[in-house]
């Protein structure tokens, strides 16, 4: 693998990633299975956004230049292209990218597929529906995840930036992990 081989082979992946999420939506029987797959997929990407937008806001904080020159513009465009939510934004914000706009819409606006919130609504919805096959087995994953949920539901960008976006952050990628260790704990194990 050399740097010039690298947008192909990245390509590629993202090709089998689509084919793999088409075949297994378009055919997979609606059981545990099916819902184990989707609840892992919404963890991953809750997970991957939150760090994501950490990084941005975290590590690659304009040393050299203010806020708001041209790098860290060019740094928050490519945040949000990364997580194909640049035209989005757009759409939603109509205005120039602010960080607390773009850390809302990634945190807090669930017409964005891959924002916390949006995650979490899956999250819930595919733990009751893996509770319900089991049974009604419910235990300390749906206290967690409804409490996750909670948050990000009545939360507000403006009070998450006054206690620290950094801090809120942290311990939410800390809770996913926690969240993801209590599921298979009750039903994995």
């Amino acid at each position: 693998m050399t740097i010039d081989n690298a947008p192909a082979f990245l390509e590629w992946v993202r090709e089998r990633s689509q084919l793999f999420n088409g075949a297994y939506d378009s055919t997979m029987l609606r059981n545990d299975a099916f819902y184990f797959t989707r609840l892992g997929t919404f963890l991953e990407r809750a997970d991957n956004t939150a760090r994501i937008l950490d990084v941005k806001y975290y590590v690659l904080l304009p040393q050299d230049e203010g806020v708001g020159g041209a790098l860290d513009y060019y740094q928050w465009q490519s945040i949000l292209r990364s997580v194909s939510a640049l035209r989005a934004y757009h759409w939603v914000y109509r205005d120039r990218l602010q960080p607390w706009s773009i850390a809302e819409l990634l945190m807090l606006r669930r017409e964005m597929p891959r924002s916390l919130i949006s995650c979490y609504d899956q999250i819930t919805r595919y733990l009751d529906l893996i509770a319900d096959a089991y049974g009604g087995k419910r235990g300390e994953c749906h206290r967690l995840a409804g409490e996750a949920h909670a948050q990000l539901r009545y939360g507000r960008i403006q009070k998450i930036f006054q206690s620290g976006l950094h801090e809120f952050l942290t311990e939410f990628i800390d809770r996913s992990i926690l969240l993801g260790s209590e599921i298979s704990n009750l039903y994995l194990t």
